[in-house]
């Protein structure tokens, strides 16, 4: 337990409540009521694996954190009562202090956001952590997250809006605000709270006012949609800011007050409006993400036709099951699978402990994902392997062993209906509404088209060479391959064209992500849609010709397109994406700072709080 000292100061102490049954939400504050009784009260919560159970009298009712807009003079006393309690290194902050600001001088104002978790009622950091690191607790409703448990991917740093959960890229996991229950324990309110110098910061049962507050709001200027999660935390702002505040850190958006009071994201032109290549920023962290699911995809698209091809009779596909180059193209979808979830698991912060990836298939997307591509390549294993024995080159060395027909049917099936989990929920990990730009269905779209174009790209440069080589009509297997470079590309056109027509109407953090898409990789954003409909124009005009040597040199030229229009569009997908977070300052929690103080060095000086991108 958390030891009081002599001569702690009175406002340290929690207050006696006086909260409503329900909150703003409708929803009880005793917590062990919205569990039926099923959770008993007087748990202990073994803080700092220490036995015990403490004396606060609201200890099973949600607490919360209250914010005074007004009072917040920008100190930043929180920030360092927060991360000297957690003993965090200076590139990891569990409560940071951003701002927002507006207006033209003399009559220019600023208003400061002190942040951190708000413990929500719906804590999606909870339902997306493959690993079940996070529990909300019916102590205080605090949702608590275990950095040893965590392995590191990052999810639940995606899926929030409020940039509550920190991953650390150097120990290779996640931490957060605690909501100082051990102090909480024993009355005492957490230390950010403690050393707030202008009285900004209070805290005790939600919805219960502190003294000398009369406003409780779910929401000020620069934060984002409190649906998406409940969040526990109230504000009072009563000064007027301007109708539009800016951010004072490198994102480009603004605030702008609607008809309704309620200030929305808008775009910010900070980035001025000329177009850039900025290839060398096409490379993020995320590049092992790029290739898991290009490659996945791949695989799956050829599995797909292939197999599916041969099942409904289509004369090319058949003959191709029955020829010796089967075996290769089957043992190729399985190894880009292999090969896709090993990406994946080099993206995790810890590698080794790629298997917590399956412990919360009740609701996360990514256990979902993960366990659909993982059957997925078992049972296309199988299916290799049980059509091994039908390969004549395999007769001819081994001998004749006979034939699994059914076993290899059965495990075909299997595999099918894997990869399709596989690829659904690995669209549904970028359906987030902390993403807007993700959070639209052309993801679906180019997911599938990917899958459709790259798959019939693998599949026509392993069947035609096979015919040509075998003396076999090639002709309409060239045909399917460039009927699906058609399809796939064109899938993936319509739903770009339907993106970018919503982002540039959302007014969100989905059109900022729009924007800088055409101005910043606005040069390889142009080139990606060229290639794209360069694809659709040229496979379909080589398949109204015949196939002969030069339609077939077009037709390799157009699978390298193929391949180099798929890593630049997802490249862009996934540095383009701009999080609802919350305001930064002009030093901490400001993406262009901290790509300047990589530039010049500063990054090198460890109290700056800028570390390389590592996994």
């Amino acid at each position: 337990m958390w030891k009081v000292r002599d001569d702690e100061p009175g406002y340290a102490f929690l207050k006696e409540s006086t909260a409503p049954a329900v909150n703003y939400y409708e929803a009880p504050i005793d917590l062990i009521a919205r569990t039926g009784g099923a959770l008993p009260a007087g748990r202990e919560m073994f803080i700092n694996e220490e036995p015990g159970v403490g004396n606060n009298p609201n200890r099973n009712k949600q607490h919360a954190f209250h914010f005074t807009a007004d009072n917040c003079i920008g100190c930043h006393a929180c920030e360092a009562a927060c991360s000297e309690k957690n003993d965090n290194p200076a590139h990891i902050s569990f409560r940071s202090v951003g701002y927002v600001e507006g207006g033209t001088y003399p009559d220019f104002k600023r208003m400061n956001i002190s942040m951190a978790c708000n413990h929500c009622d719906d804590p999606v950091c909870l339902k997306g952590c493959p690993t079940r690191a996070y529990t909300k607790h019916v102590e205080y409703g605090a949702v608590l997250q275990d950095p040893e448990t965590c392995f590191g991917c990052g999810y639940c740093t995606w899926v929030c809006p409020y940039n509550a959960p920190q991953l650390d890229p150097i120990k290779g996991q996640v931490s957060k605000c605690n909501m100082c229950v051990d102090r909480l324990e024993v009355n005492l309110k957490p230390a950010c709270v403690s050393a707030c110098l202008g009285n900004a910061l209070n805290f005790g049962v939600v919805d219960d006012l502190p003294e000398n507050r009369e406003q409780a709001k779910v929401s000020i200027p620069g934060f984002p949609d409190p649906e998406i999660t409940h969040p526990n935390i109230r504000f009072q702002q009563i000064k007027n800011m301007p109708d539009e505040v800016t951010r004072t850190d490198g994102m480009a958006v603004k605030y702008h007050k609607g008809d309704d009071g309620q200030y929305r994201p808008v775009v910010d032109q900070k980035k001025g409006i000329d177009k850039k290549w900025s290839l060398s920023k096409l490379s993020s962290r995320e590049n092992p993400l790029v290739i898991f699911t290009l490659v996945s995809q791949t695989s799956i698209g050829a599995f797909f036709l292939a197999f599916l091809g041969a099942q409904f009779g289509v004369e090319s596909l058949q003959a191709l099951r029955d020829s010796i180059m089967y075996i290769p193209l089957m043992a190729a979808t399985v190894g880009l699978a292999g090969i896709g979830m090993l990406m994946s698991a080099t993206h995790l912060g810890k590698p080794w402990r790629f298997y917590r990836g399956f412990n919360n298939l009740r609701h996360s997307p990514v256990c979902r994902e993960g366990l659909g591509m993982l059957l997925y390549m078992v049972f296309a294993g199988l299916h290799l392997l049980a059509m091994l024995p039908s390969n004549q080159l395999f007769i001819q060395l081994i001998g004749d062993w006979g034939r699994f027909e059914i076993i290899a049917a059965v495990s075909g099936y299997l595999a099918l209906i894997a990869a399709a989990v596989g690829l659904y929920y690995m669209y549904r990990c970028y359906r987030i509404p902390a993403r807007p730009f993700w959070n639209h269905w052309q993801t679906a779209s180019s997911f599938f088209g990917t899958a459709i174009t790259l798959g019939s790209v693998l599949v026509g440069l392993v069947g035609v060479p096979t015919f040509m080589l075998l003396g076999g009509d090639f002709a309409q297997l060239f045909t399917i391959a460039l009927a699906g470079i058609v399809l796939g590309s064109a899938l993936e056109g319509v739903g770009l064209w339907r993106h970018a027509a919503a982002m540039d109407t959302a007014n969100n953090e989905g059109s900022v992500s729009h924007y800088i898409q055409c101005t910043v990789f606005g040069k390889s954003y142009v080139l990606r849609n060229a290639l794209l409909l360069l694809n659709v124009c040229a496979a379909g005009v080589l398949l109204t010709l015949a196939p002969t040597a030069l339609t077939i040199g077009a037709a390799l030229l157009l699978c390298l397109l193929a391949g180099v229009t798929a890593i630049i569009g997802r490249a862009l997908f996934y540095v383009l994406v701009i999080p609802t977070t919350m305001p930064g300052a002009f030093f901490w929690k400001n993406k262009d700072f901290e790509e300047h103080a990589r530039e010049i060095g500063l990054a090198n000086m460890p109290q700056v709080g800028v570390v390389a991108h590592a996994h």
